[in-house]
């Protein structure tokens, strides 16, 4: 997927809620959650190294679409983690920001 300037784009944080832990079901629903936000839209996935929590820079046509979104996660739905979510303007890109 091409991204131009001008794409709005969500910067979703994840952050572990203290005290909860998820089983491999949980697990597994997260991970067919992800791998169907990738499918449908621009979508990058990653866990912080140097911390707790996750983030997730997607595309939506809205902020209510996107609030939608993180809130359908297994994760946020199951209470496990909170999410912070940023509207982020793509301002300028390089010229190979569609490699995979």
């Amino acid at each position: 997927m091409q991204l131009k300037n001008g794409t709005r784009l969500y910067a979703q944080i994840d952050f572990p809620v203290e005290g909860k832990e998820f089983d491999a079901k949980v697990y597994e629903e997260a991970v067919a959650f992800a791998n169907n936000m990738v499918k449908e839209r621009y979508c990058k996935i990653g866990i912080f190294s140097n911390t707790e929590g996750a983030m997730c820079l997607f595309e939506a046509e809205s902020l209510d679409e996107a609030h939608a979104l993180a809130q359908s996660g297994p994760l946020i739905k199951h209470g496990l983690y909170r999410y912070e979510l940023y509207e982020w303007n793509l301002v300028i890109t390089s010229e190979d920001a569609s490699a995979e």
